[in-house]
């Protein structure tokens, strides 16, 4: 397993960014890729994705989801077989949302990148906190509390049930890191969605203090006077 050194911080010079456009003529999710060097473009599509999440075959959905980023990320990415954290930003937010999307339909709201930037965020982008919460970390057999990753693959939960822990899915090679998956879960693909759900809570609070505000008039319209 690859472990970032200071060459993943430098970015490639020649990358090659690719433009997708997303068509859905079915429930399945074609992207075409074309670049400024070449004549006839290379097709990707989310097919397979699609179909394993469909066939609620999670362990396939997750590579397939692994093998996207690869291929997203660029040129270089490919030719390395994995993705650095620092490549991310290459990545159009359309095809981040298409992704999770799909993980999210097939589901039912469990799964997802949004679902797990929501979780971090709870956690208070405490990974730890967050490993834990979302089944990626046990208990060890100690007398003091100490986690552990768990072991890939044998003790992730491949399957959607009543015990899979919400945003379990995809694991997007986060035992190697966090900073790959810290900043796909950071990419403007999931900004929006943070904007309105920072509103809602600003609104929530809002209407708590309006009444905090109400309460305390009251408390002070009724509060006996003992000056006599």
């Amino acid at each position: 397993m690859a472990t970032t050194s200071l060459h993943s911080l430098r970015l490639p010079q020649l990358h090659r960014r690719h433009r997708l456009r997303h068509h859905f003529p079915s429930s399945s999710i074609n992207l075409t890729l074309s670049s400024s060097t070449t004549t006839s473009s290379p097709i990707l599509t989310f097919d397979s994705l699609a179909s394993h999440l469909a066939a609620s075959d999670f362990r396939q959905a997750d590579e397939e989801t692994r093998r996207l980023l690869i291929v997203l990320a660029g040129e270089a990415a490919q030719k390395r077989g994995y993705v650095f954290f620092s490549e991310v930003q290459f990545i159009a937010a359309d095809d981040l949302r298409a992704i999770d999307d799909l993980w999210s339909r097939h589901s039912e709201g469990r799964f997802g990148y949004s679902v797990q930037r929501r979780l971090w965020e709870k956690s208070r982008r405490d990974f730890t906190k967050f490993f834990i919460n979302i089944g990626w970390m046990r208990r060890m057999e100690t007398e003091v509390e100490q986690f552990i990753y768990k072991s890939f693959p044998g003790e992730f939960i491949w399957e959607l049930g009543d015990e899979t822990p919400e945003g379990h899915l995809p694991l997007t090679n986060a035992l190697r890191g966090t900073q790959l998956l810290g900043s796909i879960l950071t990419h403007p693909a999931f900004e929006i969605e943070e904007v309105v759900e920072g509103e809602e809570e600003e609104e929530e609070n809002g209407e708590k203090d309006k009444e905090r505000g109400k309460a305390l008039s009251s408390s002070r319209r009724l509060k006996p006077d003992y000056s006599f």
